[in-house]
């Protein structure tokens, strides 16, 4: 196996830039809407402690509100602006929880708001309606004052019925995802059928897990286990996708330690994500691989070979469409330096949006995660909504592109353009941790196993 590096230089980025401007000027509406979520929900349950008659249950309950209500306020604060994600990684299983009630709460509240916005425009609408109905008439009574006191409370009843209802259903549904989604780890198994994929190189079966997010929502157990299952695949050669960690101070040793349990004939390799570039840890996530005897590629490349076949294994820093500047910026600039015209090439990019960029120049295969596959999806009369598809056109799973086009036009463009053309692959993996909610609904954290067939 020989190995070959291409001497580029990334720009490196400092706290105070444009970058972290923006994300403060997100993180701060964020916060101060979650803030709002919250009381909400303190006046609330203040009011039902208030119906206790019996003053020291009361007292104990409205004691057991304001210690509830103040963690979760605190931890919020911690969570967006302490930096000390090492204590929250310390206390994961009570974050894990905290992050459950403060998104299902938000959500419910939003939902509650909406049911309530509706009903005072039903309301007012019936309103006007009346008087304009008695202003119309010679005489006669409102329509609203007209109907029976009993059908009036009834569906009052049923008002107060559906909005409980409706804010209940953010609840269910985020602690089944919390409890059940998110542990339901799949293995899924794909064949890929490369162009130009040498003979000895069919059957190659490729590893692959990625988004790990090890900290506040993620156990080393829980890596520890998934690791377990993509050993079980035995894979001729496992790699990881980025995003190790969520932040500053997750145990990125901790994950990287558990990642060097993965067993691979032909080793295992990895690539940076995003969250590695906003923690600052690229580098040390590099040096950490490398210790455990492994290898994180970083705008470089290795030649490897297999049965008497060889392949071009990429691997690239997260790329960014934007600068933290916001120009817009060109990327895998200079990865045409990498890529061999000789052997197949199989790219290790976390953001799946430089697909386009991977299929123009000459890459047969790339490999991502990023997305996690939306982390929650709903399907409605046939239709599948995400989260992820503001994002990218690459959701989830095996996509495909004509190998050589311009990365100006889209897919669909192109293939009516190069109908003919054989096909760049693009997997994209769910991967296995969350970020934001501590949720996973109709989108399970995947182990892929890859197989490569010759096309």
């Amino acid at each position: 196996m020989r190995l070959s590096h291409a001497k580029i230089e990334s720009l490196r980025w400092h706290p105070l830039n444009a970058f972290s401007i923006m994300r403060l000027a997100v993180a701060v509406p964020l916060l101060l809407l979650l803030l709002w979520a919250q009381r909400y929900w303190f006046l609330r349950f203040w009011r039902f402690a208030h119906r206790i008659k019996s003053a020291i249950p009361r007292r104990i309950a409205r004691g057991l509100i304001i210690s509830g209500f103040g963690m979760v306020a605190a931890a919020l604060l911690a969570a967006f602006f302490s930096g000390r994600r090492d204590m929250v990684w310390r206390f994961s299983g009570m974050m894990g929880v905290i992050g459950l009630w403060v998104t299902t709460a938000f959500l419910s509240w939003v939902v509650i708001s909406l049911v309530s916005g509706m009903r005072l425009i039903g309301r007012r609408a019936r309103r006007l309606f009346a008087r304009v109905s008695l202003a119309a008439g010679s005489s006669g009574q409102s329509p609203l004052s007209a109907l029976p006191d009993d059908v009036r409370l009834d569906r009052r009843r049923f008002v107060q019925a559906a909005t409980a209802l409706a804010g209940a259903i953010p609840f269910g549904a985020g602690a089944y995802g919390f409890l059940i989604g998110r542990h339901d780890y799949r293995v899924q198994q794909i064949d890929l059928p490369i162009s130009g994929l040498p003979r000895e190189l069919d059957g190659l079966r490729i590893a692959q897990i990625s988004d790990i997010h090890i900290g506040s929502y993620m156990s080393a157990a829980e890596v520890r286990r998934a690791v377990g299952l993509a050993n079980d695949l035995e894979p001729d050669l496992s790699v990881v996708t980025g995003d190790f960690i969520t932040g500053r101070n997750d145990p990125l040793e901790t994950c990287i330690s558990e990642l060097a349990r993965l067993k691979a004939p032909l080793g295992v390799w990895g690539c940076n994500g995003n969250h590695e570039i906003y923690a600052d840890a690229q580098e040390n996530a590099a040096e950490l691989f490398a210790e455990h005897g492994m290898k994180l590629l970083r705008q470089e490349n290795a030649e490897i070979g297999w049965r008497g076949g060889k392949f071009n294994l990429i691997g690239v820093d997260y790329q960014l469409s934007r600068s933290f500047r916001g120009r817009r910026a060109i990327m895998l600039a200079h990865t045409d330096l990498l890529v061999r015209r000789d052997m197949p090439n199989i790219l290790l990019s976390h953001n799946p949006n430089s697909f386009p960029r991977a299929s123009e120049l000459g890459i047969e295969l790339m490999l991502t995660g990023h997305t996690h596959g939306g982390q929650v999806r709903v399907e409605i009369l046939d239709h599948r909504f995400s989260p992820a598809q503001f994002l990218t056109p690459y959701i989830a799973g095996l996509y495909k592109r004509p190998l050589g086009g311009a990365s100006a036009l889209d897919d669909q463009e192109l293939w009516s353009a190069m109908p003919s053309a054989p096909a760049a692959l693009v997997y994209v993996n769910r991967g296995l941790g969350t970020i934001g909610a501590p949720v996973r609904l109709g989108v399970p954290p995947e182990i892929s196993l890859l197989t490569l067939r010759c096309a």
